[in-house]
């Protein structure tokens, strides 16, 4: 059978009942769309979380209050805990005696709630020294950040995040960049306590707990004797000076610090080091299982689509029974018939996908243009689905073509 004779059979074949087609079709739309757009919703999500964790600095080393239990060196106090057993002597030690330490900054963390002109917010207010700018990569848009000076001096002063900046001072009056004009020189209020406000931090985009654009910077000194009363630090943030040098920094700070503290078992220690790059293998790995799992609840709808092409093609050899027996008598072989009622379903399966890939792209363009969810459309993933479609429509079609094939000329000739 020519090419162009079996297009046109196939065409007329569909052709003949518009609606069955249409909605056998429709299953396969829709489950090539949502492959396409759950997989792209969730390396969005892995883009994202990788953008803000690569935003936090260069090479960067976070050393915190309290053991790493979980996996990955995830602790119960991980990450601004609540324990005071480093100090800021620990971080003395660490410039002094590690080798390949670029920069290094003591944090120290505190919830607060901040005010200025009548407004207020909640927001987390961080004393640091001049070099956290450098070993969490901030920029200033306006102003100038702590220094060391202001710290030794016990100043109060602070730096503003953009979104604390327009909570408290409103976006009427606006620079080039979108931020509040005229706040630097301006007052507010810590703890009851006046601080003037000496710059704003260039945004980095993110949200949740840890977001740079969120957050106060005082000096950290200040933030000791005014804030928390106390010389611990909630964070160790230390720049190694290359990629190849973080595990050696890693180790050398474990072993100094479980000296310091007189801790012999390491699995006893009250400290925990997280690596920047460990942190980004597990994240990489649990969001690309996430992706994966939505990329296979999204397939069952293919599985159902594909369902419904086999329960269509059964139906149509039924029906075309005597059609079969007919072409039979006047000598088309198995493999023509075959090849029609494959021909068939593949057509269906390449005409859903093809639809559904628009759709899915379309979606999740759509999407990530309203912000409700960042999306990243892989090329990849649209080559495979629509690849997928025209292999259900040979498996799924496999079935009622053989068994189309292999009907008895007589027996379908005398079908009624």
């Amino acid at each position: 059978m020519k090419t162009k004779d079996l297009l046109e059979e196939t065409v007329t074949a569909l052709s003949a009942n518009k609606a069955r087609s249409s909605l056998t079709v429709l299953g396969i739309v829709i489950g090539i769309s949502s492959v396409i757009a759950m997989i792209s919703v969730g390396q969005g999500a892995s883009s994202g979380i990788q953008s803000s964790i690569q935003s936090l600095g260069s090479n960067l080393i976070m050393v915190t209050p309290g053991a790493a239990r979980g996996p990955g060196g995830f602790g119960v106090s991980a990450g601004r805990g609540s324990a005071s057993t480093l100090v800021q002597a620990d971080a003395t030690a660490i410039a002094s005696s590690v080798q390949n330490v670029t920069a290094l900054s003591s944090e120290v963390s505190s919830r607060q709630q901040v005010t200025a002109k009548g407004t207020n917010t909640n927001v987390s207010v961080d004393g640091v020294n001049a070099a956290y700018a450098q070993v969490r990569n901030v920029q200033m848009d306006q102003g100038s950040f702590v220094t060391d000076q202001q710290s030794q001096s016990l100043q109060k002063v602070a730096v503003l995040g953009p979104t604390v900046a327009s909570d408290l001072f409103g976006t009427d009056s606006t620079t080039a960049d979108g931020l509040p004009a005229g706040i630097v020189g301006q007052a507010i209020r810590i703890k009851s306590m006046q601080f003037i406000v000496i710059g704003i931090t260039q945004s980095k985009g993110g949200s949740g707990p840890g977001n740079q654009d969120d957050m106060v910077y005082i000096p950290l000194e200040t933030a000791q004797l005014f804030l928390t009363g106390n010389n611990s630090v909630t964070t160790i943030d230390i720049q190694a000076a290359s990629a190849n040098a973080m595990t050696q920094v890693q180790n050398d700070i474990t072993t100094l610090l479980l000296q310091r503290h007189n801790i012999s078992d390491p699995t006893k220690a009250d400290f925990s080091t997280l690596n920047q790059n460990d942190l980004l293998s597990t994240v990489s790995n649990v969001t690309q299982t996430l992706t994966i799992l939505l990329a296979s609840i999204a397939g069952i709808s293919l599985l159902v689509g594909g369902i419904g092409i086999m329960n269509m093609m059964l139906t149509t050899v039924t029906e075309r029974t005597r059609e079969i027996g007919l072409r039979k008598a006047i000598g088309a072989k198995r493999g023509d018939i075959s090849t029609q009622f494959l021909a068939e379903a593949v057509m269906l399966t390449l005409l859903g996908g093809a639809i559904g890939v628009l759709l899915g792209v379309g979606i999740s363009y759509v999407v990530g243009a309203l912000g409700l969810i960042a999306t990243m459309i892989s090329w990849n993933s649209v080559v495979l689905a629509f690849g997928v479609s025209a292999a259900i429509g040979i498996a799924f079609g496999y079935y009622p073509a053989r068994r189309a094939a292999h009907m008895n000329p007589i027996d379908a000739l005398r079908y009624e």
